[in-house]
């Protein structure tokens, strides 16, 4: 999140300042300080660009607040504080639109804070209550997601005469001019049925971190009985996961923020989480997890889908296959060897996974890897594509590696005269070139591998110690599409030593 930049012109100083044309004209002059027209401008696509020079406003209006002449019409929390200040007062709680919000009563009128760090939810606050022609708050700030140990929680303001410009502000200094240290509440617990809780002076509240919608839908399909025990025991571990990562990131925020202040007294935690049965004890056998997501993968049941693209973005080693690739339906033999081979079959999660937001011409299996298949169409068929995923591993007994094509993705050709796609960790992309950065050693790495043992399930721990030299040199060559490198230059590229400089 960082502030709002707002440009203004001479005419908006001038009522921003109080002054006339003239006035506007001697400022530069009186004031050795004031701020020079911006020059490097970055409009928004729907910003009114002004006649002639701009300012930046927040940079204006902060000098203005500092200015003695000027003070009255600068940033509220940035003016020197009031000589003779009575303590502040908790006004109580609001729910708004923009977040759960505290309103105190201090020397210089109401301050609200949102407990929120959204972006511009501070001007936006400060905005409606200009609106509605509020007359007693006269600033909003909101947190800024940041931590600063001296000083407190970073803080974005906006002031209800000036909504749209934004500055920041200082914790530590309301805290003065509240006369108590502000409450504070962990990111996933400022709600307002959790906030609205806390008084001056009361205990933290211990509240429920709630769930994310991905955990609530792992524990929605975990309760559809057509699955297995191991695919409900890999759904439900997941959903575990994500509940312990979620209640720990509330542990760590209330570590941060109520053991760094190094200045006390000017934070309270205002709720903590609930500690009971965390974190949950999670299923380790890596095999059963991956039963339950290949079966799932398998599953032709709408609620695979759903779960199937969690665990996608979340753990994708967990699953039956590689990376996603994709190719223009060609005519190349490489490509044609493959694709005769693939049976038409019903869409099941993998394949609905790989067709989002495409229009599918049909779905697929390889029959030697079980990988889903969809090809796309298009009006225009040079648009149409293979989608696929790479697999882990190429099936055992299928005789040697006889070449690698490469065209579009690495092929690999066998000495019973089979293509495949070449095996690929989800992770990772395998490709060639010297502009390749670690793929070429990360293939090299590949390659070497399935010489001598073509159905080796691929892993690329250590590839960068493992991969021969000879290798890597041969794929950081610019080979053209459709290149085949036969398994003797491949022998060969593996035992040449790294070229000497």
């Amino acid at each position: 999140m960082g502030l709002r930049t707002t440009y203004i012109g001479k005419a908006e100083i001038q009522e921003l300042l109080g002054t006339n044309s003239f006035g506007m004209w001697r400022l530069p002059r009186q004031h050795g300080d004031f701020p020079t027209p911006e020059t490097d401008i970055h409009y928004g696509p729907f910003d009114k660009k002004p006649d002639g020079p701009v300012w930046d406003a927040h940079d204006v209006y902060r000098w203005a607040a500092r200015t003695p002449e000027f003070q009255h019409r600068g940033a509220v929390l940035l003016r020197p504080l009031p000589g003779q200040r009575q303590p502040g007062s908790f006004l109580g709680h609001q729910d708004t639109a923009h977040g759960p919000a505290t309103d105190w009563h201090t020397g210089i009128g109401v301050i609200r804070m949102l407990h929120t760090s959204e972006s511009h939810a501070a001007a936006a606050m400060a905005a409606d209550l200009a609106q509605e022609h509020n007359r007693e708050i006269v600033t909003v700030c909101s947190l800024y997601g940041d931590l600063n140990p001296v000083t407190g929680p970073a803080l974005v303001a906006a002031d209800t005469a000036q909504p749209r410009i934004e500055y920041e502000a200082s914790w530590a200094r309301i805290v003065k001019l509240t006369g108590q240290p502000l409450p504070w509440w962990p990111d996933h617990l400022r709600r307002f049925e959790v906030t609205s809780l806390w008084q001056p002076g009361t205990p933290a509240v211990i509240a429920e971190v709630p769930a994310t919608p991905r955990e609530k839908t792992l524990r929605r399909v975990a309760a559809n009985t057509a699955f297995s025990q191991a695919a409900l025991t890999a759904l439900t571990t997941m959903a575990d996961d994500l509940r312990n990562d979620r209640v720990q990131s509330v542990v760590h925020d209330i570590k941060t923020y109520g053991d760094h202040i190094a200045t006390p007294g000017r934070l309270v935690i205002a709720a903590t989480h609930d500690t009971r049965n965390h974190p949950i004890p999670l299923v380790k056998d890596e095999a059963l997890l991956r039963q339950g997501w290949e079966e799932i993968t398998r599953s032709t049941e709408p609620d695979a889908v759903e779960a199937l693209d969690i665990v996608l973005g979340r753990q994708p080693k967990l699953l039956p296959f590689g990376r996603f690739t994709q190719l223009p339906v060609t005519d190349h033999p490489v490509v044609e060897r493959w694709t005769r081979r693939l049976s038409l079959c019903d869409p099941t999660a993998g394949h609905a996974t790989l067709a989002e937001g495409k229009t599918v011409d049909a779905f697929f299996a390889d029959p030697l890897t079980d990988m889903p298949v969809v090809r796309t169409k298009d009006d225009d068929e040079s648009h149409a594509r293979w989608l696929f995923y790479a697999p882990l591993a190429l099936p055992a007994g299928r005789g040697e590696l006889a070449s690698i094509v490469l065209y579009g993705t690495v092929w690999i050709t066998t000495t019973d005269g089979f293509v495949h796609p070449a095996p690929c960790t989800p992770g990772e992309h395998l490709w060639w070139g010297n502009a390749g950065g670690e793929l070429p050693r990360e293939l090299s790495h590949v390659v070497n591998i399935l010489l001598d043992d073509l159905s080796a399930r691929i892993t690329l721990n250590d590839y960068w110690n493992s991969a021969p030299d000879g290798l890597t040199t041969l794929f950081n060559d610019n080979h053209k599409q459709g290149t085949e490198l036969t398994r003797a230059a491949l022998l060969h590229a593996r035992i040449t030593p790294k070229p000497r400089r």
